[in-house]
């Protein structure tokens, strides 16, 4: 006999989302990211596209669409993702935003739909990954993925400061001084 979702819901280890910002409720079954998340992910991918925009990348902006690879039964939502150049079907960037909890577990999923980087907000901080397919015996604790100090699409990127402007409470204000800081960098040490 098959329970009804909100019975299945309510059972302890069913109701616990894997990840963490999305939770439910079951007076209607419904989720939603904690608002600490959303202005996390939408800072973040407002500063990217910034930084792709005053340095004229080309690029598309896809959102966060669930991400499939039928063939590795793999599937991912990311907060937010881009592809550098062309359009493809798999993003090239994958921005996870970790609030709560969470991990770079994810990263096994991402391997097997071939997500070339990954790059998890944690802390506030930033912590890079980039998919090494010709090594990845090297990197089995983390799927494959080499923790990186700078974007390989995107080199020039500064993370600290884009970290910086992500931290700043006024959306606006964020943006102008990151905007700033791509005109006017400081000084290499």
């Amino acid at each position: 006999m098959v329970s009804s979702l909100k019975n299945l819901i309510e059972e302890s280890e069913l109701g616990q989302a894997d990840d963490p910002e999305e939770r439910f409720t079951t007076s209607g079954v419904s989720w939603q990211a904690s608002i600490r998340h959303e202005k996390v992910k939408e800072r973040l991918g407002a500063l990217v596209e910034v930084y792709l925009d005053e340095k004229e990348y080309q690029y598309t902006p896809m959102g966060s669409p669930t991400v499939r690879n039928r063939f590795n039964k793999a599937g991912a939502e990311p907060d937010k993702c881009y592809c550098i150049g062309e359009e493809k079907e798999i993003p090239d960037i994958a921005i996870e935003v970790i609030i709560t909890s969470g991990s770079i577990d994810k990263l096994a999923t991402y391997r097997r739909l071939g997500v070339a980087e990954i790059w998890f907000w944690e802390s506030n901080r930033l912590k890079l990954y980039h998919l090494r397919e010709e090594t990845p015996r090297v990197f089995l604790s983390t799927h494959g993925y080499e923790q990186i100090n700078a974007s390989e699409f995107l080199p020039e990127l500064n993370i600290s400061i884009l970290e910086e402007c992500t931290l700043i409470s006024d959306h606006v204000q964020a943006k102008k001084e990151f905007k700033q800081s791509l005109r006017n960098p400081p000084p290499s040490v």
